[in-house]
């Protein structure tokens, strides 16, 4: 029992640090317990040749996936959900006022956005299709959005 004490001390923070990529935070202690008692329960199948450390992240993984696959997922009832909020007439001054802010922009950043947001093309494509640079594409896109929440915070 000495060596789960010792190997609990020595490799706690090391099983929390990678749960916490897994699994909520209120339930990495409750994770982290598991695997220990499952590395104590089935330790005549650690090979000593082989990395502790990486034995007991596979048992963390396994016991993460166990942990998510067994939690049910939160549900909200319809009755709870308020009832969508009524439009002005379909939203046409919001595309008028979007329509105004994009002819604002330079045409490389318009162009960029128009292909990303209403073509739905990824920015690969948008660089392939413009024949220019991935970087250019991101550059453009991300100034034009900049700029485009900032004309239509002024309106």
């Amino acid at each position: 029992m000495e060596q789960l004490a010792e190997c609990y001390r020595t490799h706690a923070a090391l099983v929390r640090s990678y749960l916490r990529r897994l699994v909520p935070p209120q339930d990495i202690d409750d994770v982290t317990q598991v695997v220990f008692t499952e590395a104590w329960r089935s330790r005549e199948r650690y090979d000593a040749a082989r990395s502790l450390e990486a034995w007991l992240l596979g048992i963390a993984h396994k016991r993460a996936v166990d942990f998510l696959r067994a939690r049910r997922p939160a549900t909200v009832s319809l009755e709870a959900v308020p009832d969508p909020a009524v439009s002005d007439g379909d939203g046409v001054a919001d595309r008028d006022e979007l329509s105004r802010a994009l002819a604002e922009l330079p045409d490389a950043q318009r162009q960029a956005i128009e292909l990303a947001y209403f073509a739905d093309l990824s920015q690969r494509e948008i660089a392939e299709r413009l024949k220019v640079p991935l970087g250019t594409v991101k550059a453009r896109t991300a100034r034009g959005l900049h700029r485009l929440h900032t004309l239509l915070a002024a309106a």
